[in-house]
């Protein structure tokens, strides 16, 4: 079975963001294997300097590194990433799945992005859209969209 792992740096706390990925877990999972990691956001000053924020991001690309699936194909949700449209999303799984990878990971980074590093070892780049989201309601519209696609693949009316 293809197993997806979704990394998003940082902690999602508000409930009403929880029960709602929650929910998109418990669907993807009727589709795939699916993980969830949670990995920490380095803290910083509360204005940060560039210099330190590009030191965060550093620290935090070790930590996302470490925790990529061997061998799974890499999506980092980026802002300057190419948009998709739901069934392109589908055709762009599946496509993963038929080139003969068993995993795939997608990456929301954290607050302040990611390091340049995790964008270079990207195997794709995505955009949510050129709007700005909170990330916790970002990881929720990617758990939503990743369900949407395997259920587009499986023929199923959910996606109208």
């Amino acid at each position: 079975m293809f197993s997806i792992t979704l990394i998003c740096v940082g902690k999602c706390k508000e409930k009403f963001f929880l029960d709602a990925a929650a929910e998109y877990e418990k669907r993807l999972k009727g589709y795939v294997q699916f993980r969830l990691l949670e990995l920490p956001e380095c803290r910083l000053p509360e204005a940060p300097s560039p210099a330190e924020i590009a030191q965060g991001l550093a620290r935090e690309a070790e930590a996302i590194q470490k925790a990529v699936p061997k061998g799974a194909w890499l999506c980092v949700l980026t802002p300057e990433g190419k948009l998709l449209s739901s069934p392109q999303l589908a055709e762009t799984l599946a496509r993963v799945k038929t080139g003969g990878k068993s995993s795939a990971c997608f990456l929301i980074g954290s607050s302040f992005g990611m390091d340049e590093s995790i964008k270079r070892m990207a195997d794709f780049r995505l955009s949510m859209s050129p709007m700005t989201f909170p990330h916790h309601l970002a990881r929720v519209m990617v758990l939503e969209q990743l369900f949407r696609a395997e259920a587009i693949q499986a023929g199923s009316k959910y996606h109208k």
